[in-house]
């Protein structure tokens, strides 16, 4: 199999490396996450006029990508640069999950997704679901030609900046039942749901929501009701995939700078990077990363696979980037000595993105459990 970019691919990915190298320093992420919407309308507008939000959904959504592949040059190119605009809540998750189940109205929405004058975020993840996609408490009850719903979600992305949640209820069944979950597409002002935001380690942001009594007509709910796991798991594919490749870009500048510092950092009268001890550490750095590139091809690649050997590669991949994100990460920081501490220097802040990564749409110990299960089904 060729997994030689195609000549577009190629040029959005050298643009997109351009403008963040010129355009996205870390003083001016770091402004930008300590500011009061976590994001920049701007720049976010400015990812649009080049097209990269567009890269992400297929010429039918109105797009001019949406492949595996897409994805995972994009999101590359936005770990170089620790980016944190709302990518992957936005583009990836809920904007996956309206195009995959919503109707000719919410599939509306995907054109001010496209040009970044909309955002929308899902919110799925419950506080004791441990990564389980089918385990959802919160409650949709049908009330006439409406439903109501009930329920708290965490750790939602840009939930404080979203106009749009998408979010999961189960409207039958038993809260581990893989059928009965049901997805809505609520509007953020919605009378009955709030939220608390706060920032991440790594720099994001997130928010608890909270739905109560929160009352929506029938025309918000997404795809079949009852039937949205299979929504769910195309939508989280996705940011799956989107995750490993921004880990793995994240990688490759932490490398970079920890060969620079080798190379450069002197001991005893030579540059420390000519010990024996800390080229083996550096080799074995390298060996990883590769091998992490060899999981995102092959998750990239099976995307559009059926669905034992599309999860499988996306469960292997996330589970390799867990492992190999924290090892670099912790490799790269010891090699720096203490300086690898300092928040002036950028390797602590791709450190913490790298363990972050691990955490968001299931850690290494959730997916290996999920490529076993997959593997025995």
């Amino acid at each position: 199999m060729n997994f030689t970019h195609t000549e577009d691919r190629r040029m959005l990915a050298d643009a997109l490396d351009r403008y963040v190298a010129e355009q996205y320093s870390l003083e001016t992420r770091h402004k930008i996450s300590q500011s009061a919407q976590g994001y920049s309308p701007g720049q976010w507008a400015r990812f649009a006029e080049l097209g990269v939000i567009g890269a992400l959904f297929t010429e039918a959504q109105g797009g001019f990508g949406g492949d595996g592949f897409d994805i995972a040059v994009v999101f590359e190119s936005l770990g170089r640069g620790l980016v944190v605009e709302p990518f992957l809540a936005s583009a990836v998750l809920a904007g996956s999950a309206l195009a995959h189940a919503g109707n000719d109205a919410q599939q509306a929405l995907l054109a001010g997704l496209i040009d970044g004058s909309h955002i929308a975020t899902l919110a799925h993840e419950e506080a004791d679901a441990h990564y389980a996609l089918h385990r959802v408490s919160t409650r949709a009850t049908r009330d006439g030609d409406h439903y109501v719903i009930d329920g708290a979600k965490a750790v939602v992305a840009l939930g404080d900046q979203a106009q749009t949640v998408v979010v999961s209820a189960r409207s039958s069944g038993d809260v581990d039942s893989e059928d009965g979950i049901s997805l809505f597409v609520v509007p953020a002002d919605t009378a009955g749901l709030s939220l608390r935001a706060y920032p991440n380690i790594d720099g994001s942001r997130a928010a608890e929501i909270t739905f109560t009594q929160v009352r929506v007509p029938a025309s918000a709910l997404l795809g079949a009701e009852g039937q949205g796991l299979a929504t769910l798991e195309h939508a989280v594919g996705r940011g799956i995939l989107a995750l490993c490749a921004e880990s793995l870009g994240a990688m490759e500048v932490a490398k970079k700078q920890t060969i620079e510092y080798l190379q450069t950092r002197k001991q005893f009268g030579k540059a420390i990077g000519s010990f024996q001890a800390l080229q083996h550490r550096m080799a074995d750095v390298l060996l990883e990363i590769e091998q992490a590139r060899s999981a995102v091809i092959n998750a990239a690649a099976a995307l559009q696979a059926d669905r034992s050997t599309r999860e499988r590669a996306l469960s292997a991949a996330k589970y390799s980037i867990g492992r190999i994100g924290t090892l670099v990460a912790e490799e790269c920081i010891q090699l720096h000595g203490g300086i690898g501490m300092t928040w002036e220097l950028p390797m602590p802040h791709y450190a913490k993105r790298l363990v972050m990564i691990d955490h968001q749409l299931g850690d290494e110990d959730h997916h290996l459990a999920r490529f076993i299960a997959l593997g025995q089904a």
